[in-house]
């Protein structure tokens, strides 16, 4: 640790502090809608497997929530401990968007304490339901503030900088940012997606082991719906970026697909490697795709990464988190289409074991993906912390105790996930469900 810089660990620490915390952010922002429409068709189909999926998926939420709780008061404490001199000039410009964020999440909290034990306390169940709706706002505009700091990051603006001094600030122009309608649309249906596939993944892991019950039928029917309904939404967000990269990123679009010279109908290149002489082998070519997803003309011109000074140039291995993301969000559109369609066609059995298996895999895949959309995303705006205005070395603390930080805050998270991953098997285990529809029935 003593070798590293301050600023190699600070980036470490960092990482390692998003890489945990974006596990529990995207099942926070994707879980409640979830709860709102499993207790919505629950109430209106006055169907009792429904409701106890509303109940057990809160259950398990607010588990989660927790520890998000923690790592998300991490991640504030760093930004002060460790980029003090990025904090100095845009924290006088972010600050009303944290603030919005920790309100939103305030406001979610409160009614999810209210929900949970409010079950049954209505005469009208929809009353109850009605609870869910700022839930799912919170949640949401939560993960919606938070982004516009980040796409801040990558489109800074809403200030006047001199030197050190920062002037004319306006909180509204930093917030609705260029970068900030892509990047909101894409972190809010990602997370939406994500958290349908891991609960179809937990529920079609269950089957696979013999729960083949009414209860989770019903529940891998629900959660497949939303993928495919959230895979869509999310591919058309993936779209989005990449014209918004195209406009105002064109290097990190460039060092993401490997296009190196400026040229019309540029060509879409998928996986290969990259030789001595800096040369693309063994990849799949899609002619003049990249100039069509940029800017939705096959012989557009895109802008390659010689244009950028080198200094300024993203690292190339940033290329395979993009075919990642890209590949594993090909396969959950592949399995969610499969799956409804076995399900349709009433000959074919939607719950057959190698089906289940291809669901099982989406669910950590699909975190996968998230990992490797956030990587691609923060790694492709190097060497900058706020582009054109400050490079993460400006930024970094000179602190020489922050490889101690990581011992510490590696140990807290090793902890942190031990217990969430056990406190919710034991929360499951020793209350089935067979066990919970009959007590639900005697009420």
């Amino acid at each position: 640790m003593s070798e590293l810089d301050s600023v190699t660990l600070s980036r470490m620490l960092t990482s390692m502090t998003l890489a945990f915390h974006i596990i529990f952010a995207t099942i926070g922002v994707g879980v409640p809608i979830l709860i709102s429409i499993a207790e919505f068709i629950g109430i209106k189909k006055n169907d009792p497997h429904y409701l106890l999926l509303a109940k057990r998926w809160t259950r398990g939420f607010v588990v989660t929530v927790a520890v998000g709780v923690v790592t998300g008061t991490c991640i504030g404490l760093q930004l002060s401990l460790l980029w003090p001199s990025f904090m100095e000039i845009a924290g006088q410009v972010i600050s009303l968007p944290l603030f919005l964020e920790t309100f939103a999440f305030f406001f979610e909290a409160i009614f999810l304490g209210i929900y949970l034990y409010t079950w049954d306390r209505f005469k009208k169940p929809i009353y109850h339901w009605l609870l869910t709706i700022p839930i799912v706002i919170g949640s949401t505009l939560s993960a919606v503030f938070i982004t516009t700091v980040n796409a801040f990051m990558n489109t800074p603006q809403g200030f006047t900088l001199m030197g050190k001094t920062i002037t004319a600030i306006d909180p509204i122009a930093a917030i609705l940012n260029p970068a900030t309608p892509s990047k909101v649309f894409h972190v809010v249906a990602s997370s939406y997606m994500t958290s349908a596939f891991i609960l179809a993944a937990i529920t079609a892991f269950m089957i696979i082991k013999g729960q083949r019950g009414d209860y989770h039928k019903k529940a891998l029917k629900l959660t497949m719906t939303c993928a495919l309904i959230f895979t869509f939404a999310t591919a058309l967000a993936g779209d989005l970026s990449a014209k918004f990269l195209a406009e105002h990123q064109p290097e990190k679009l460039a060092a993401g697909e490997w296009h190196f010279e400026t040229e019309r109908g540029a060509e879409l290149i998928l996986y290969g490697t990259l030789n001595e002489q800096g040369e693309v082998e063994n990849a799949i070519r899609i002619p003049k795709m990249l100039s069509f997803l940029s800017y939705s003309d096959f012989n557009a011109e895109v802008t390659g990464l010689n244009e950028t000074p080198e200094d300024e140039r993203p690292p190339l291995w940033v290329h395979y988190m993009f075919d990642t993301m890209i590949t594993i969000g090909m396969y959950g559109i592949g399995v969610s289409i499969l799956f409804m369609a076995l399900w349709m066609f009433k000959k074919f059995n939607p719950f057959n074991k190698g089906m289940l298996w291809l669901i099982v895999a989406a669910g950590p895949l699909s975190m996968i993906a998230i990992e490797a959309g956030w990587i691609f995303a923060e790694v492709g705006r190097q060497p900058w912390i706020m582009r054109g205005f400050m490079k993460v070395a400006e930024g970094a603390t000179t602190s020489d105790h922050v490889g101690k930080m990581f011992i510490m805050f590696f140990a807290l998270y090793a902890i942190l996930g031990t217990l969430c991953v056990t406190v919710l098997r034991k929360m499951f285990k020793n209350k089935p469900v067979e066990a919970e529809l009959e007590y639900q029935s005697k009420l």
